[in-house]
């Protein structure tokens, strides 16, 4: 028989990434998670973890037994609150995709503060890879993030697919066109999206129309490379959701790549898609951004 308590020292590990933070966490000694952690592999007769000196990390068999402890442990909050006559309010731990435009995320947040709240929610930003690791260790619930044909592990649903355009200062000498070829942006500035899904493929395109340009900012922060694009900093490519005032929307010539932004379900979670008020709140949002026209 598996204790609870081996059950969260366990969740604790895969949440904060090291024993020592789990038993912070935990309000225990280190031995103690330690000698708990063993006992649970012994108990399950194989290793949850794959220790190194930086981080711990699952084994196949830890990923498949962490959805199953997510799930056993939410059961036991549920039937906790049930007894004691409060009424469950379930948080769900929403993943969200960094090159989501952030008009999105407010959009569902506001639409989610004029409601009943039935849910609570947790927001955890990451890139496309993190996200898919959050998932299969149960760490998030759903994502809000790339749906790809060939990604298959997860549960899913597609919301909205859009193209990629360019993005000029309202006042760029050619702003107006509705699509700019790439070599016409030869002396342009440009501006470097660094966790963009298709930087690679962005790279390549300019370069071989031998396009070289000097670049003027590498940044992470989407909204900081359209404030620097609106204030004529220079140009950039992003996907066509993102929008602002004072910045124009062009098409780029010859370059056709798209993408699909939908949701993910966790395995331990997968009745979300059935039925979940957040989750039909971001069925509703989402497509509101429609590509550019």
């Amino acid at each position: 028989m598996i204790d609870r308590y081996l059950l969260r020292y366990f969740l604790a590990v895969v949440d904060y990434g090291s024993f020592s933070r789990a038993a912070a966490q935990m309000n225990v000694a280190q031995p103690t998670l330690s000698v708990g952690i063993a006992k649970l592999e012994r108990l399950l007769g194989t290793p949850l973890f794959v220790r190194s000196s930086q981080r711990v990390h699952l084994t196949e068999a830890g990923s498949r037994f962490a959805a199953h402890a997510r799930r056993i442990e939410r059961e036991f909050n549920l039937a906790e609150t049930a007894l004691v006559g409060i009424r469950p309010r379930p948080t769900i731990r929403i993943g969200i995709l960094s090159s989501i435009p952030t008009d999105i995320l407010a959009g569902f947040v506001a639409a989610e503060a004029a409601g009943a709240r039935e849910e609570r929610y947790e927001i955890i930003e990451g890139g496309e890879r993190d996200l898919l690791q959050r998932l299969a260790r149960g760490r998030v619930d759903v994502a809000l993030t790339i749906v790809r044909p060939e990604n298959d592990r997860f549960a899913r649903e597609t919301l909205l697919s859009e193209g990629y355009a360019l993005a000029l200062p309202a006042g760029h000498p050619l702003a107006d066109r509705e699509s700019i070829a790439g070599e016409a942006l030869a002396d342009d500035v440009m501006i470097v999206r660094r966790h963009c899904e298709i930087l690679s493929e962005t790279s390549r395109y300019f370069t071989e129309r031998g396009v070289r340009p000097f670049f003027a900012l590498r940044t992470t922060n989407d909204d900081r490379a359209l404030a620097m694009v609106r204030a004529g900093m220079g140009v950039t490519v992003m996907p066509e959701s993102y929008r602002a005032e004072g910045v124009a929307r062009p098409g780029l010539a010859g370059f056709a790549l798209r993408r699909d932004i939908g949701l993910l379900f966790a395995a331990h979670a997968e009745m979300l898609q059935q039925g979940s008020p957040l989750v039909d709140l971001l069925r509703c949002t989402v497509p509101t951004f429609s590509p550019l026209s």
